[in-house]
């Protein structure tokens, strides 16, 4: 059977973010992508200038159909930007098998435009996050989701990242990279304890989809896995990751913060 996974996210017209971004992934690493979009979006490297979101009622349709007539073995949620889509997602994977879901709870972009609502978080903390099997926070995502001040060293991963395992996750994958260094620092936290992985920090300006790239492959992996076996898939999604990095910095993509380079294993740039 083909191995096939499905996002659930926002639109990202230059490719490097979202929907698209996260389709790239699925196709890079081997596996079938299903969509269903939440919103469209006036973004480009340099930022977002606006938001159009798809009705909740719209988004339901759009997953219901979906999984009435496709065998997803992984979800990956993405941008979902208000409280009643961030409801209607939840409710109807509560209900239906659509295999593990990693949740990116995206709520400010790389470019540091805010792309969620207070509400929204809400809905994300209450929600979203006890039917998801691995949560993808970065350090202000977490901080937002805790309530409390941003960590601002590596030494604070780890209790933030049990402290979101409380909220109700199977699993959580807290990203360090806001915190700078020479290293990219990663801390998962499972019932089984915290790992802490860390990484050579690529120098790179293209930057634009790294969290998306990062979900969307942990989903990937998943999928083809048939299981959740978060430290196997964390290793190999990052060695993607890495790559899409270190190919996006000859892709020269806008005049921002430009693309990873998401078939950098496929085609040069």
């Amino acid at each position: 059977m083909t191995a096939t996974a499905l996002t659930v996210a926002g639109s990202d017209p230059s490719g490097g973010a979202g929907i698209q971004a996260d389709l790239k992934t699925f196709g890079a690493l081997g596996v079938y992508g299903t969509a269903v979009l939440t919103a469209l979006t006036a973004q480009s490297t340099r930022g977002v200038t606006g938001i159009h979101p798809v009705p909740a009622a719209f988004v339901g349709e759009q997953l219901r159909t979906l999984l009435d007539d496709v065998e997803v073995h992984a979800t990956k949620t993405g941008m979902l930007g208000t409280a009643d889509v961030v409801r209607e997602v939840a409710g109807v994977l509560a209900g239906r098998r659509a295999g593990p879901v990693v949740c990116d709870p995206v709520m400010v972009a790389t470019s540091g435009d805010r792309l969620i609502d207070d509400a929204a978080v809400e809905a994300v903390r209450d929600e979203l996050l006890p039917v998801s099997d691995l949560i993808t926070p970065n350090v202000p995502e977490a901080a937002v989701l805790l309530g409390t001040a941003p960590a601002t060293d590596a030494d604070d991963l780890p209790d933030q990242a049990r402290a979101l395992l409380d909220l109700g996750p199977r699993a959580v994958l807290l990203k360090g990279g806001h915190l700078g260094g020479a290293e990219s620092i990663d801390v998962l936290a499972t019932r089984d304890g915290v790992t802490v992985t860390r990484r050579p920090r690529v120098q790179t300006t293209a930057t634009h989809g790294t969290g998306c790239t990062l979900s969307s492959a942990l989903a990937a992996l998943a999928a083809r896995g048939g299981g959740s076996d978060w430290p196997a898939v964390l290793e190999r999604a990052r060695d993607y990751l890495q790559a899409t990095l270190l190919g996006g910095r000859a892709l020269r993509i806008g005049h921002g913060a430009g693309p990873v380079h998401h078939f950098a294993e496929v085609w040069p740039a």
